[in-house]
């Protein structure tokens, strides 16, 4: 029951893992570290469990996540109770963190933020994350929601599909010309190519399609970790990569880039996950970014 959960001592947990320390907690929330300690350790008596680790900065463990996630959602439903009454504070703005990958951030996803009816008075906060991994911020409560290629809700969270963002493997031509005249297959174990950073296989998955299993893209590898800088890298010749439809479409036509497999493209499904909260901001942003990626994103 929630009233066995004191809610002092969950926000507690909250801001000390916000701050990072036991000290910068007690500064924002203006009392003694000692007090801090006191309620972080009432709280984990209380639940049974480790609920920090003890780094620099401090972390939640599993369990922790829980309560931070918790601790998230009751403000917001602390906000939207006071804007509903009229009670003072309730006309401030209220801060949306949505976890979002490169690529979306490039191409469809800025415009959601324009399209928001300023009279909710939000401000966004979005963390940049590979769509693989940001269901694990929503995990962690991190953020409110997330732009995710996982159909599987996090608990405590809704699932609706926003649509598959198309890549397209391609190359400058002059890199083609010098590269790419012997089977696909072959060559592209032993060309540069272009990744995003140390955890992106997408470009060794495409490969291992070709090569049914046999192996990945070459070791010869860029890492540019920007979307636009990616395309950019693609198209001055660097090496060959797979680049979303709506950022290859243009240059394709400029002839900046070729097609290098014109039959084979991958297609990435992308949901909108979020916390099941009755929250009228949650609802609009949800609506406006399923209507934005219906315009963007192929269905």
């Amino acid at each position: 029951m929630m009233t066995d959960l004191p809610l002092d001592q969950v926000r507690t947990l909250l801001a000390v893992v916000d701050e990072g320390t036991f000290d910068a907690a007690a500064a924002a929330l203006h009392v003694t570290p000692s007090a801090i300690s006191q309620r972080v350790k009432a709280l984990e008596q209380r639940t049974g469990r480790v609920l920090l680790l003890r780094t620099k900065p401090v972390r939640p463990t599993e369990s922790g996540e829980v309560l931070v996630r918790l601790a998230r959602q009751v403000a917001r439903l602390e906000h939207d109770a006071y804007a509903e009454l009229g009670l003072s504070g309730a006309g401030e703005p209220t801060r949306v963190s949505v976890a979002v990958n490169a690529d979306s951030l490039a191409t469809w996803f800025l415009p959601v933020l324009t399209r928001v009816p300023e009279e909710l008075r939000l401000y966004f906060e979005l963390r940049r994350e590979d769509e693989d991994h940001t269901a694990a911020l929503l995990r962690e409560g991190a953020v409110m929601a997330a732009v995710t290629s996982s159909p599987d809700p996090v608990p405590g969270c809704s699932v609706r599909s926003l649509g598959r963002m198309r890549y397209l493997p391609v190359a400058a031509p002059a890199f083609a010309a010098r590269h790419l005249g012997g089977p696909l297959a072959q060559v592209l174990r032993e060309v540069p190519v272009v990744v995003f950073d140390r955890r992106d296989d997408f470009q060794d998955g495409f490969v291992r399609g070709l090569t049914r299993g046999r192996g990945g893209a070459s070791a010869l590898r860029h890492y540019v970790p920007t979307s636009e800088g990616f395309v950019e890298a693609v198209a001055a010749g660097l090496g060959w990569g797979l680049v979303p439809e709506p950022q290859a479409d243009p240059l394709l036509r400029d002839g900046r880039l070729v097609g290098i497999a014109p039959r084979r493209t991958v297609d990435v499904p992308l949901y909108w996950q979020q916390w099941k909260l009755d929250s009228p901001a949650l609802a609009r942003v949800a609506e406006t970014v399923t209507a934005t990626a219906a315009e963007a994103l192929r269905s």
